[in-house]
């Protein structure tokens, strides 16, 4: 045989007996690829699971809040009713909605600073969904929220 038919013979072959066995390194590329993948959609997952926590935590802060810029009490001065706000009436206002709506959350502080306004801070914790592993204590969250009473 000719070297010509030999070249021939090669070139008709597939490409994979051409070139060696290199099917094994793109399964692996591909299983790298796959793990890429995976790892960041996991910390995705556990990101938007942090994101949504924190989102709770404001919204009973907010609402704690709220409720609390409610429980003023009416001072008559002169010929005019004023609404003032307590440290008393906004705790028992702020624990009672935490108690009843705030799940793991709990009251850290409800204040007023100003006698209109009812200051309060929750917190509660985090725990990743996926990688738990890596953060075993969970993640201390914190939320404060101010409220105004509308009467004044």
């Amino acid at each position: 045989m000719s070297p010509l038919t030999r070249s021939g013979d090669a070139a008709r072959r597939p490409p994979h007996a051409r070139d060696g066995d290199e099917g094994g390194s793109v399964l692996l590329l591909t299983l790298g690829y796959a793990l890429l993948a995976l790892a960041v959609v996991f910390v995705c997952v556990d990101a938007t699971s942090l994101y949504l926590a924190q989102k709770r935590l404001d919204s009973v802060a907010d609402a704690a809040a709220l409720a609390a810029a409610d429980g003023f009490v009416f001072d008559v001065r002169g010929e005019e009713a004023v609404a003032i706000l307590t440290t008393t009436s906004v705790r028992e206002q702020a624990e009672e909605l935490v108690a009843e709506v705030g799940g793991d959350a709990v009251l850290v502080d409800a204040t007023t600073p100003d006698g209109v306004s009812a200051r309060v801070t929750v917190a509660g914790s985090w725990h990743p969904p996926i990688f738990a592993l890596f953060v075993p204590g969970g993640v201390d969250l914190e939320a404060t929220a101010t409220s105004r009473t509308a009467l004044r």
